[in-house]
């Protein structure tokens, strides 16, 4: 198989990567080991965008919503219709392994098939890789990284750890459910970054006792039926039925590093490329999106990680002369 370019990722900022590259006229194709729009897959179930439609617009499409901000299934669908208009050769379900060969004359190998190709752009985000939190019991059935709806927690103890804006609507839908929730926090209250409608309401039932919070605290053991805590006040065992450990994500370092990407090191392991390409150190190796940040996970986002798209396809465009 023979591409132009590959693009590793088919999330929104991978996608439109593909579209710009193609509007240069050179042939892509997007390889991804889940499905399209992966991440947003696995995303709570009618979850609600912050951005506004169009901030998450890519390729020129308008994004059509009934709400004032469009929920998951909406994005879904958008991305999905925006990839079949444009006529996107995608690779789903197929995982890249490796990456040889020289700017011009690349190999992507994955666990299916080899692509030659002149250029490789990575977009593939973050959001398989949970930061974990590294104590006794969190491989239990009952420990999981990715909330996706609150009904299954119905008068269930629940343990949520984390003070972000995945980790306070978590225990708002839970307890809204009929959960009885507990919050573990690192820090000394809810995070100053999460949304402004959001986190009065979580205090305010934090603060009525619908939801018991341990701030400057930390599990330290997960069994069957309890978990352990270190707080200010000592070690505390509490009853618990499920713990979501909310605490974030960060790229996929050793798939990086297979790609031959570099990592800086600045505290937050950020990738190392050129601020106006997005070229790494590799040659012809681009990167784009979210894993732009490193474990500065905010840094990038849909809203402007789409706009890296048009400074690599503008890259590509004066590379022409490169061999096939």
């Amino acid at each position: 198989m023979k591409a132009d370019a590959v693009i590793i990722g088919a999330g929104p900022v991978g996608l439109a990567c593909a579209i710009e590259i193609q509007r240069k006229g050179f042939s892509t194709v997007v390889v991804d080991k889940g499905a399209l729009v992966n991440s947003l897959v696995g995303y709570p179930t009618n979850m609600e965008f912050f951005s506004t439609p169009d901030l998450i617009e890519i390729g020129g499409y308008p994004l059509v919503s009934s709400r004032y901000k469009p929920i998951r299934e909406e994005a879904i669908d958008y991305y999905r219709r925006v990839a079949s208009s444009e006529n996107l050769n995608l690779l789903l379900f197929e995982r890249v392994l490796d990456l040889s060969g020289d700017v011009g004359t690349f190999t992507i190998t994955t666990d299916m098939r080899s692509i030659a190709c002149r250029f490789v752009v990575v977009a593939t985000g973050f959001f398989d890789q949970p930061n974990l939190l590294n104590v006794a019991g969190e491989e239990l059935d009952k420990v999981t990284h990715y909330f996706k709806e609150a009904f299954s927690y119905t008068d269930r103890d629940v343990c949520i750890v984390g003070a972000k804006n995945s980790a306070a609507l978590a225990a708002l839908q839970c307890v809204r459910r009929g959960a009885r929730v507990t919050m573990v926090i690192r820090g000394e209250g809810i995070g100053p970054t999460v949304k402004y409608w959001i986190r009065p309401d979580v205090i305010n039932r934090i603060n009525e006792g619908k939801i018991e919070a341990h701030f400057n605290s930390s599990i330290s053991e997960i069994r069957d039926n309890e978990i352990d805590l270190i707080t200010p006040e000592g070690a505390v065992t509490i009853a618990n039925d499920e713990v979501l450990a909310l605490t974030g994500y960060h790229p996929d370092y050793s798939f990086l590093a297979r790609l031959g990407v570099e990592i800086a090191n600045d505290g937050v392991d950020t990738p190392i490329y050129d601020d106006d390409s997005f070229e790494t150190s590799r040659p012809g190796l681009y990167i784009a999106g979210t894993i732009c940040g490193g474990r500065h996970t905010s840094r990038w986002f849909i809203e402007n990680g789409r706009f890296h798209a048009k400074m690599i396809a503008e890259s590509l465009s004066q590379r022409r002369d490169l061999p096939v």
